[in-house]
């Protein structure tokens, strides 16, 4: 097997745990009765692999621990100047004090945040891998199921190694019925006060329309401390959030349908037995989009 990033590109750098890591993973999936089920002797899953830190260990040094080490030395050294002002009685420092103690709350929250997300991997046990979609398998691309069969089935695989493979928990919210968009909203509440990301929502039919027109896959739907890892530390100060709802969504809400009917087509063609160079042109678009220069935090 082989596990490519978003952009294209083998996710494994030590072959010894990617061996590892299909190994695994072929047994959950034989002991869950799936290749028999399918049909199959090969299927293409869509998943999340955590920790963070085992990919991106330069981009959590570069960026959130530079950020976090910096902001907490310059806050502290201006927390030191301003109380010497303040002796001073000079007006006005006692409000620079208060932005600037909250300035140093947010730091740690922003702290707390990327750093639950990161732990240190010795080995293929410190790995977990949570799969979305299962997209295709012999001469069939389940396009034609719910969301709610793809959570069941994937259940079946994950139930075989709860040590590698994650359940994602989810709720089926009834869009008519108050009480169930009520149960939904404080689910999401406590999920993300308790540290979690946030949840994806999607519509139950794996491909829907209103009004004729495609309706984008699925939208990310993040908890408020998450997203001082996304935009700042400060993203929720008045002055900020003002700005961020000026945001123009449309063009990454574009991309997002035109990478999902590309991938779906290239799958089509892939299950038919089309030419590699019919699969890859499809393929080579979608790397095209995931490269176009929109802002990743929208």
């Amino acid at each position: 097997g082989i596990c490519y990033t978003r952009t294209g590109r083998n996710f494994f750098k030590h072959q010894d745990i990617e061996k590892q890591f299909f190994t695994r993973l072929n047994q959950a999936l034989t002991k869950s009765g799936f290749w028999d089920t399918f049909a199959t002797s090969w299927v293409c899953l869509d998943c999340e692999i955590m920790p963070w830190s085992f990919k991106a260990q330069s981009l959590l040094q570069s960026q959130y621990a530079a950020v976090a080490a910096s902001a907490k030395h310059a806050l502290s050294d201006v927390e030191d100047a301003l109380t010497m002002a303040k002796k001073r009685d000079i007006e006005g420092v006692a409000d620079l004090l208060q932005e600037n103690k909250n300035a140093k709350i947010s730091i740690e929250k922003y702290t707390k945040t990327y750093q639950q997300y990161c732990w240190e991997v010795q080995g293929i046990d410190d790995l977990q891998l949570a799969p979305f979609h299962i997209l295709a398998t012999e001469g069939k691309v389940h396009t034609d199921k719910t969301h709610l069969w793809q959570m069941q089935e994937i259940a079946k695989i994950c139930e075989q190694d709860k040590q590698l493979l994650l359940i994602t928990n989810y709720q089926v919210i009834e869009l008519a019925d108050e009480k169930s968009i009520e149960n939904a909203i404080n689910w999401w509440l406590k999920l993300t006060e308790n540290g979690g990301e946030g949840m994806v929502i999607k519509p139950m039919d794996y491909i829907s329309y209103a009004e004729n027109q495609l309706i984008q896959p699925a939208i990310k739907s993040r908890g408020k401390e998450y997203l001082r890892i996304i935009y700042s530390p400060e993203y929720d100060s008045e002055k900020n959030i003002k700005k961020l709802k000026k945001r123009n969504l449309r063009r990454k809400q574009s991309l997002a349908i035109r990478e999902f009917c590309l991938g779906l087509e290239a799958l089509e063609r892939f299950v038919c037995d089309d030419s590699f160079r019919r699969v890859h042109e499809l393929v080579f678009a979608v790397l095209a989009l995931e490269s176009e220069s929109v802002d990743p935090r929208l």
